[in-house]
């Protein structure tokens, strides 16, 4: 039994080992990759080209500064930026005086710092015709 024990014993003395070495490598990759300071202050996304797509975010701390590679949806709201996000109600009725229809957005999230206006309003014309279902019923019923 004691060859077994002893056995044992050495192996949870090697994974202990190993596990150290692991979280120490670990550690000295986030400092090298990393940055001692906390307060980052973040830029808009500025896509590469376009209004749209892949690009890059500055970010200062102090006397530091770092890139961040980002990406802005195609279909974003311009007037509200990409970083700001929006949980929007349901579009109301048609105006029959305007001819528009809206809907409000509170606030949900601002990623990186970014400025952001609380509730935002949006508006949209209103359809001036029901889709024809007849469009949807073409190919059917042929014999």
């Amino acid at each position: 039994m004691q060859p077994r024990g002893l056995l044992l014993l050495l192996l949870a003395l090697l994974l202990l080992a190993v596990t150290t070495e692991a979280g120490k490598a670990k550690k000295d990759k986030v400092k090298k990759d990393g940055s001692e300071c906390q307060d980052w202050r973040w830029g808009p996304c500025v896509p590469n080209s376009k209004d749209c797509g892949l690009g890059y975010r500055e970010g200062t701390c102090g006397d530091e500064s770092k890139k961040l590679k980002c990406k802005i949806p195609c279909n974003w709201k311009k007037k509200f930026g990409a970083d700001c996000k929006y949980k929007f109600e349901s579009w109301g009725g048609c105006s029959a005086q305007t001819g528009v229809k809206t809907r409000s957005g509170i606030l949900k999230k601002a990623l990186y710092n970014a400025q952001c206006e609380e509730i935002v309003y949006v508006s949209k014309p209103c359809a001036s015709k029901m889709k024809s279902k007849s469009k949807a019923k073409k190919g059917k019923g042929k014999d």
